[in-house]
């Protein structure tokens, strides 16, 4: 059986039922875990990553890339938004 590979996609914080997802900052907590220490030992968000909205629901926009650089991260996401019934949208970030 052959596995699917995604593309670029957003984690949206509304369940499949239309619920909101909690804790409120569930999206910097999630792109928290896949931050990254940059200049003078600073935290940041990793480009592939990254805590966003679309319209009023914190969304996790994450970049296909981190497949190629860190396969365990990207089937973190995956899993991450599956596990917890959450919407999933794709996501083009060259736009």
């Amino acid at each position: 059986m052959q596995q699917t590979q995604f593309e670029s996609f957003v984690i949206i914080g509304v369940t499949n039922e239309g619920r909101s997802f909690r804790p409120s900052d569930w999206a910097e907590r999630l792109c928290g875990v896949m931050s990254v220490y940059g200049a003078k030992s600073r935290m940041a968000y990793s480009p592939y990553a990254q805590p966003g909205h679309i319209e009023r629901d914190k969304c996790v926009f994450v970049d296909a890339r981190i497949r190629d650089i860190e396969p365990l991260a990207y089937n973190f996401l995956v899993h991450f938004a599956r596990d917890n019934n959450l919407k999933v949208s794709d996501w083009d970030p060259s736009k």
